[in-house]
């Protein structure tokens, strides 16, 4: 491979590095905090109408397949502790187009994160009374108010101003916001299983599988991979950690474990704190048509109306936090790509306070943009699953690669069965994708298109003598794989034709996902351009050497 064009520092972030400062509690928080955001105030109710109580299934196996592609990521950027990791990773292992790829999912989905976020806050914030009563922030379908508009503008703006100040701010707020996203869920996990806990609401509405495994499969994508987003920002931000090496696979690892364990236990409390009248007729309707607070309407008719005014105010700050911290997450992806010369040079300039100030303006106008086409909520989880779907396949393909490649480096952790739970890892990924349905993944499809016409502009300024080859022959395998993908998801059950049988459906991505992985593998780079790229990116970002092997 021809060696990357250098991008010093002195040229791109006048003479500086990002700050590396953030400690193992830092990264942790920074990891929950982008967890435990709106999905845990909405997911519960939008997973129980699509699948009744087996929602507990959706739950625990989403779980599960996130926790591998965790692992991966945990071993990935303790390996390579560089900003922007999920953009880099591939970068390594395949090549700037692979990485631009891979980057560019990962940047669109982190940069839709913020708005998504302010979108829940103003939802929440329009159903306090004395809020509604002098400004309405949402219409009846949803969409923004010129006062919505404005209050989301204004939240927007402080996420940046925070960032742009520094990332230890950056991680002193966040910590502070996912304690109390972590001890409301808690607390409200304590009172309804106290006040409110009816055991028959597991089997009532159709039993406790009221739409079968499609119901399960369905719920995936409706808000229970949306909720437990967010474990990779600690990667994204491995280029300011203190401690790279140590810290990011150990913040991944507790992070993922108390997501999971909450997330379980609000969805059981919320089932069974439901009044079991509403469930008679199904689960279409469990606490009312229009409620969208569903904790503090159940709160409230269990006579804990205090703990309903404790959710309204939670449910400003737990979307508010994540949104600021996905927007430094999609900073740091766009400032990797400008590193790597696949997107305008400038996104890579470091301002005074040693943060990428250039790519946090920009997702900060992308976030404002935003609002505009996609008005709700719900109207971006989906697309939003599919793009971190895309972005969590390329984790576990390129940790197989470099495992291949680069397996003499030093890995202070290394994800167990490696060998085989990457291509696993793959297949949850792709499983993912193909249930957040079709509607979704064509759209994305596109989104990749548009992407790719931003690189070719990107590469049409870059001075021919500059340009670093492409290695197309190694990601020869990555349209193959996003056009198989959305041409199964089109022929399939979720939002598809309907035309491959069930099961059957799930049988061809497992197949299709496990021959582009091994084809992948082989493609991969060769170990002397692998070793070449990461030592260029790491000087670049003054990696420091793992404690006891700085030879490698």
């Amino acid at each position: 491979m021809s060696k990357p064009a250098v991008v010093g520092s002195d040229s791109v972030g006048g003479g500086r590095h990002l700050r590396r400062v953030v400690g193992f509690w830092g990264l942790m928080f920074i990891c929950l905090g982008s967890i435990i955001g709106s999905g845990w105030l909405l997911g519960a109710l939008t997973t129980a109408v699509v699948a009744g109580p087996a929602s507990l299934i959706s739950w625990a196996l989403a779980s599960v397949m996130l926790a591998v592609l965790a692992l991966a990521h945990a071993e990935l950027g303790a390996t390579y502790p560089i900003a922007g990791g999920t953009a880099r990773f591939p970068f390594f292992a395949f090549g700037p187009l692979a990485g631009f790829s891979a980057g560019w999912m990962s940047w669109l989905r982190s940069v839709l994160i913020a708005p998504i976020q302010v979108e829940a806050t103003l939802s929440y914030m329009d159903r306090i009374g004395w809020i509604h009563d002098r400004a309405d922030l949402l219409r009846a379908n949803g969409t923004l108010t010129a006062a919505g508009l404005l209050i989301g503008s204004g939240l927007m703006l402080i996420f940046t101003i925070i960032n742009i100040l520094g990332v230890q701010l950056l991680a002193g707020i966040n910590s502070v916001t996912a304690v109390v996203k972590t001890v409301v869920p808690l607390l409200t996990v304590a009172v309804l299983m106290t006040l409110a806990f009816h055991p028959s609401n597991f089997t009532a509405g159709g039993g406790f599988a009221p739409h079968g495994a499609h119901g399960v499969f369905a719920a995936l994508p409706a808000g229970v991979v949306f909720a437990l987003l967010g474990f990779e920002q600690a990667i994204q931000l491995a280029g300011e950690a203190r401690d790279p090496q140590r810290d990011i696979s150990r913040a991944v690892i507790v992070a993922m474990a108390i997501a999971t364990t909450l997330y379980l236990l609000l969805q059981v409390a919320f089932i069974a704190a439901l009044d079991p009248a509403a469930l008679t007729r199904g689960w279409d309707n469990p606490v009312g048509a229009g409620n969208f607070g569903p904790y503090a309407t159940l709160a409230a008719a269990a006579g804990a109306a205090w703990l309903a005014t404790i959710l309204y105010v939670d449910a400003v700050i737990s979307p508010a936090g994540t949104g600021l911290v996905y927007m430094a997450g999609a900073a740091r992806l766009s400032y990797a790509m400008g590193r790597e010369r696949v997107l305008p040079r400038p996104l890579a300039r470091i301002g005074r306070s040693r943060v990428p100030v250039v790519s946090t303006f920009l997702a900060f106008v992308v976030g404002e943009l935003a609002f505009l086409p996609f008005p709700s909520w719900q109207a971006l989880v989906g697309l939003v699953t599919s793009a971190a779907a895309i972005m969590y396949a390329f984790a576990p393909v390129s940790l197989h690669a470099l495992r291949v490649r680069d397996g003499d480096r030093n890995r202070p952790y290394r994800m167990p069965s490696g060998m085989v739970l990457a291509p696993l890892g793959f297949v949850f990924a792709n499983l993912i994708f193909y249930w957040s349905g079709y509607e979704a993944d064509w759209k994305l499809g596109i989104a990749a298109l548009i992407g790719f016409v931003f690189l070719a502009l990107t590469r049409r300024g870059i001075p021919s003598g500059e340009r670093s080859g492409l290695r197309g022959k190694s990601a020869a395998w990555v349209w193959p794989w996003l056009g198989g993908m959305i041409l199964i998801a089109y022929f399939g059950r979720y939002g598809g034709t309907g035309a491959l049988p069930e099961w059957w459906d799930l049988v061809i991505v497992i197949v299709f996902s496990l021959a582009v992985h091994y084809t992948a593998v082989r493609l991969a780079v060769p170990a002397e351009s692998v070793d070449a790229a990461v030592r260029h990116e790491e000087e670049g970002e003054s990696v420091p050497p793992p404690p006891a092997a700085s030879a490698r």
